[in-house]
């Protein structure tokens, strides 16, 4: 028997049990709650200010808070003396109202008062063709992967590969449905990422297995997938770290505006690299992976031309 240093696959009962009640829970809440969209779906008002010495974003925020704009979007506009402010829409309240209103709340802890820049209204129509817009390239974007790994490995790589993708996204989704935190564009530009991130992992221990399908000569499916993991292991690992410790200063010091980018990158990242081990593995081992599958073709003529 070929020497394991981790059972992977011996656990993947277990981990199929896990992977089941965190899909369940993301469907249910998203099926209840749904997610919390920001102003770049639901539609608002955008408010630019301009002051002539730099300003405290968080002061902003929370006198913008006091006057009843809890749900409020404050972020500097290319410079620091450049605010952009967007407020959800509200009903029975004008544009001009709603502006004015939110620049008596800033200038109320200001010295100088501020500029008003312009103001702007994007309706709820534009927010909804940026969420369809934002499903269908999620859906492009799995159904070209599963043409990409059949062609490249097999179609139960394919499968498998899809099946995990699915399960981080469902889960990163739920996780931000569960937590009422804001969706929006930044949200939905980090969970593409999370794909393509899941993706190169899983294509790593992909490419793993077939070399060693293809080189081990003793061992069942289970034991050489098992052997792959391992191999893969520290390099996921090392992967994983970096990359989460990059997006843990991003959500610490990066400010509200990419805190909940990087909180769903981190979310994903961690995802990703449980997927690739006990979701997309196990799926294929499922499906009956055999070395057959993944043996090279044999060239007529190619035995003899290796005769002496």
């Amino acid at each position: 028997m070929l020497n394991n240093k981790i059972d992977f696959l011996g656990k993947r009962k277990i981990a199929l049990i896990v992977s089941s009640i965190l899909i369940i829970t993301s469907i249910v809440s998203l099926a209840v709650n749904g997610l919390k969209l920001g102003i770049d779906f639901t539609g608002g008002t955008l408010v630019e200010v301009g002051y002539k010495q730099a300003v405290d974003l968080t002061e902003l925020r929370s006198a913008l808070a006091e006057s009843g704009f809890e749900d409020a979007t404050v972020q500097n506009f290319g410079t620091a003396k450049d605010v952009l402010i967007r407020i959800k829409p509200r009903e029975g309240v004008s544009n001009s109202e709603l502006s004015t209103a939110v620049l008596s709340s800033v200038n109320s802890i200001s010295k100088e008062p501020a500029d008003l820049r312009r103001v702007e209204f994007v309706g709820p129509q534009v927010g909804d063709e940026l969420a369809e817009d934002g499903g269908l390239a999620l859906l492009y974007s799995i159904f070209g992967i599963l043409l990409y790994v059949a062609w490249r490995f097999e179609h139960k790589f394919s499968l498998g590969s899809v099946a995990a993708l699915i399960h981080d996204v469902l889960i990163t989704l739920g996780f931000f449905s569960i937590l009422r935190m804001e969706f929006d564009l930044t949200v939905l530009a980090a969970v593409l990422a999370v794909i393509g991130y899941s993706l190169n992992d899983t294509i790593v221990v992909y490419d793993r297995i077939r070399e060693n399908f293809r080189e081990l000569r003793k061992g069942s499916s289970e034991e050489i997938m098992n052997i792959s993991l391992n191999q893969t292991l520290s390099r996921t690992l090392m992967t994983s770290i970096t990359t989460a410790l990059v997006l843990i200063a991003l959500a610490v010091l990066g400010g509200e505006i990419i805190h909940n980018f990087a909180i769903a990158l981190l979310i994903g990242v961690g995802i990703g690299t449980y997927s690739s081990i006990y979701v997309a593995s196990p799926i294929v081992l499922a499906l009956g992976i055999t070395k057959e599958d993944l043996m090279l073709p044999v060239k007529e003529g190619e035995e003899i031309d290796e005769l002496p």
